[in-house]
């Protein structure tokens, strides 16, 4: 069983976050995406759409998607749950999982691709809806600030997967320009608390 990555991406950052909590221990292969390594008809064969990570399990079984591998880790390693424990507890922390996902970390990357030029010899950057997405992320981070006055964690009192997905892209906005302000203590306070534990170093 191993994961076919890209260290600096963020997607990356989350699945390596969610397992260092579950302490599972697995090889990571890095993968070159600025030498387009994720295009090639090998790669392809593991994830046709051409993204990490990836992870590939002992019989060649291979699945995509953050989230996804996530989920697989949280069934097969049940503790500690990441993903809640009861039906309502799930069902919260998904519906917050969803608006960073959906709404802070695909802005980040709208952001990203657009304004950097990073990716220019295989997409068309749009700067104008790069402008867009990163106004978004900055009036997110307002929104998760006033949010976080009254919940310790994103999804309220216990740690889970959507700390993590907001962590992975608000530590990624720096590339686009965009932090937390000063004036945001309730953000920095959730951030220096999430930032702090042993995961995020992984």
């Amino acid at each position: 069983m191993k994961i076919l990555e890209t260290k600096t991406a963020p997607n990356a950052r989350r699945v390596r976050m969610f397992l260092a909590e579950k302490g599972v221990d697995i090889e990571y292969i890095q993968v070159d995406i600025t030498q387009g390594e994720n295009l090639s008809p090998d790669f392809r064969s593991k994830n046709p759409w051409g993204k990490v990570p990836v992870l590939e399990l002992g019989d060649g079984t291979c699945i995509a998607e953050s989230i996804a591998i996530c989920r697989y880790f949280e069934e097969t390693v049940p503790e500690p749950p990441l993903m809640g424990r009861d039906p309502l507890e799930r069902a919260q922390i998904e519906m917050w999982q969803r608006r960073m996902e959906f709404s802070l970390m695909l802005s980040v990357g709208m952001a990203f691709q657009h304004l950097s030029g990073f990716f220019k010899d295989r997409m068309t950057p749009v700067k104008e809806w790069g402008e867009i997405n990163k106004e978004a992320v900055s009036k997110l981070l307002a929104q998760l600030d006033h949010h976080l006055a009254s919940s310790t964690y994103i999804a309220g009192e216990q740690f889970s997967v959507a700390d993590i997905t907001a962590l992975c892209a608000i530590d990624f906005a720096r590339v686009i320009d965009v932090r937390p302000t000063p004036e945001q203590t309730h953000l920095t306070r959730w951030h220096q608390q999430v930032s702090s534990r042993p995961s995020a170093k992984a």
